[in-house]
């Protein structure tokens, strides 16, 4: 069995959390998006979904360029996590003003 260094296992563990804490607060806003039928509901969920994504393939990105790969191929997993976080966050701040 090869020696997994405890960095990864926190990398898997954050992701996972990540994973499970957005996925629900994306769950609940398309819960509250079905009620209601509120733009402003359909922007939040759209919103944290990307962002979700965007942490979780970031950090999935990050693991697998740090185990196959070395140089500068880490700044894509970068630059994947920080464009979809960006992105979620201006839907955000969109879904706070849509009417």
């Amino acid at each position: 069995m090869p020696h997994i260094p405890s960095s990864q296992i926190g990398v898997v563990v954050a992701q996972t959390l990540i994973l499970v804490i957005g996925g629900l607060i994306t769950y609940y806003s398309y819960k509250a998006y079905s009620r209601t039928g509120s733009p402003e509901h359909k922007w939040l969920t759209a919103g944290f979904g990307i962002v979700t994504l965007g942490a979780v393939l970031g950090g999935v990105l990050d693991l697998g360029v740090e185990r196959y790969t070395a140089g500068d191929l880490i700044y894509t997993s970068v630059f994947v996590s920080s464009s979809l976080t960006a992105i979620g966050l201006g839907i955000i701040l969109y879904s706070l003003y849509v009417r």
